[in-house]
């Protein structure tokens, strides 16, 4: 064998070396939802402050965490390393959620605006306790939350079971993760103005925790 043919044979397996350490893309996404116009009236003097998600040590990751398909009771779980929230899920639902919840209230996040001194703050905590996560299937979840006044300690606990079917891919299901926190959003919003005009009032499309 020549020194140029073993050159050109060397250089053809290096190639094929590189080639076959190539990874696949990761590719990323968020539970941001587009802008939404904001509300007619802003609730220039209503504060919110959403505390980081309570959720199962399995799901605080970047990585999509989903259920195989093809068995409703199949109980394999697929941690998808190349399919992953911007950041770490519990910190993607607090923004949306933060996010959410201001928009639909015309409220202040403090988190992004500071902490007022002569307002009370609406304190939310929040713990998704289930989350079924299944590509070409369903995302079913149930969140329940705790909301506080600062100035009088007074509070409202409330939980609510979400759910959306999804079209197949990652893209589908992604977007049938935002849909449901959209909804505890929404759930949200709601238990926040009930409580505003009546601390005793009963959680507004939600149920009250046991």
């Amino acid at each position: 064998m020549t020194s140029t043919t073993s050159t050109r044979i060397c250089g053809i397996a290096a190639a094929l070396l590189l080639a076959g350490c190539t990874s696949a893309p990761t590719h990323f996404y968020t539970l941001a939802a587009p802008a939404a116009a904001a509300p007619a009236i802003q609730n220039s003097r209503l504060y919110i402050d959403v505390a980081p998600v309570s959720l199962p040590e399995r799901l605080a990751r970047p990585q999509l965490v989903v259920r195989s398909a093809g068995s409703a009771s199949s109980t394999r779980v697929d941690i998808l390393e190349q399919e992953r929230w911007s950041s770490p899920f519990n910190n993607e639902l607090r923004d949306a959620l933060a996010s959410g919840i201001a928009n639909r209230l015309g409220a202040i996040d403090v988190s992004r605006s500071g902490r007022p001194t002569d307002q009370p703050v609406y304190r939310i905590a929040v713990e998704l306790r289930e989350f079924d996560a299944v590509p070409g299937d369903k995302v079913q979840a149930t969140y329940g939350w705790t909301i506080s006044r600062s100035d009088n300690g007074r509070s409202s606990a409330c939980q609510l079971k979400v759910a959306a079917t999804v079209t197949p891919g990652i893209d589908g299901l992604v977007l049938g993760v935002q849909r449901t926190v959209a909804d505890v959003a929404n759930g949200i919003a709601a238990n926040i103005t009930a409580f505003k005009v009546n601390p005793a009032a009963v959680c507004q499309g939600a149920s009250p925790q046991a």
